[in-house]
C-alpha cells in the first residue's frame, strides 16, 4: 500500500515513515510543506495520504487545502487527516466533497500502531475513521441536528466513526432491531436515503451535515 506523509515536524515524519514501512506500507513520499503536499498527491496518486493540518509556510491550514485540491483533481483519493487541531471548516469541505476515503485523527489519542495502522487501512478501502472529539465539534450546533433525539445522536457519531450496526448496538447496549430503527429514523430527520453500504451512509450524512453549515463559511 503506497502512502504519501505530510508533517512539518521531522522526528514526526521520520517516525511516521518508520512506522508505517515496518507495516508493510510503501511511502512514496514524505514531505513538509502544503505545496510539496499538493504536488505528491497529484503525482503518486497514493493508496492514502497521512496529512497533518498546519504546514509551512504559514502554518494555519495548507496541510487540509492541499488534501481538498487533491481530491478535487483525483476524486475519492484516501486522505487520514492527523493533527492536534480540529479545523472545521475545511473539515467540512473535506467530508462534504461525496468522495470515500476520509479520517480525521488527533495526534494525541492515537494510542498504539494497531489503532492508527487500521485507520489507514480502513481508509485506503474507502471507509472513514473520524476521532469522536472530532465527530462532535463538527455536528455540534447544526441546525438538522435539532430534530433528531438524544440516542439518535449518540447512535449518528457512532455511525460517523465508522462503526458497524454490531459495534453500535454493543456500545449502547441495544438490540439490531433497535440501532436499524434509530439509523431509519436519522435518515429520515436528515432527509437523506438510507443504504446499505455503512461507509458510504456515514459520508452521506456527514456531507449532508456539511452541506447545511456551508450557508455560514465567510
Amino acid at each position: 500500500m503506497r502512502v504519501v506523509i505530510a508533517e512539518d515536524v521531522y522526528l514526526l515524519r521520520s517516525g511516521l515513515t518508520r512506522l508505517l514501512e515496518a507495516y508493510g506500507f510503501e511511502v512514496v513520499a514524505a514531505v513538509e510543506s502544503g505545496p510539496e503536499l499538493l504536488a505528491a498527491l497529484i503525482e503518486h496518486r497514493p493508496d492514502v495520504a497521512v496529512v497533518d493540518v498546519r504546514l509551512p509556510p504559514t502554518f494555519t491550514d495548507e496541510g487540509l487545502r492541499a488534501a481538498i485540491e487533491a481530491r478535487r483533481t483525483h476524486p475519492g483519493l484516501p486522505v487520514v487527516v492527523l493533527s492536534q487541531h480540529v479545523q472545521q471548516l475545511y473539515a467540512r469541505e473535506l467530508l462534504a466533497d461525496g468522495g470515500a476515503g476520509v479520517g480525521y485523527l488527533l495526534k494525541d489519542r492515537v494510542f498504539n500502531d494497531e489503532q492508527f495502522v487500521d485507520a489507514l487501512r480502513r481508509v485506503a478501502a474507502g471507509g472513514t475513521a473520524m476521532d469522536p472529539d472530532v465527530v462532535a465539534k463538527l455536528i455540534a450546533g447544526t441546525p438538522p441536528l435539532a430534530k433528531l433525539s438524544p440516542r439518535e445522536r449518540e447512535v449518528l457519531e457512532l455511525m460517523a466513526e465508522g462503526r458497524s450496526n454490531a459495534a453500535i448496538g454493543q456500545r449502547l447496549y441495544l438490540s439490531d432491531s433497535a440501532v436499524s430503527k434509530h439509523i431509519a429514523s436519522i435518515f429520515g430527520k436528515l432527509g437523506l436515503a438510507a443504504s446499505d453500504d455503512d461507509n458510504r451512509r456515514v459520508l452521506a450524512v456527514l456531507a449532508h451535515i456539511a452541506g447545511n453549515s456551508s450557508d455560514s463559511r465567510p
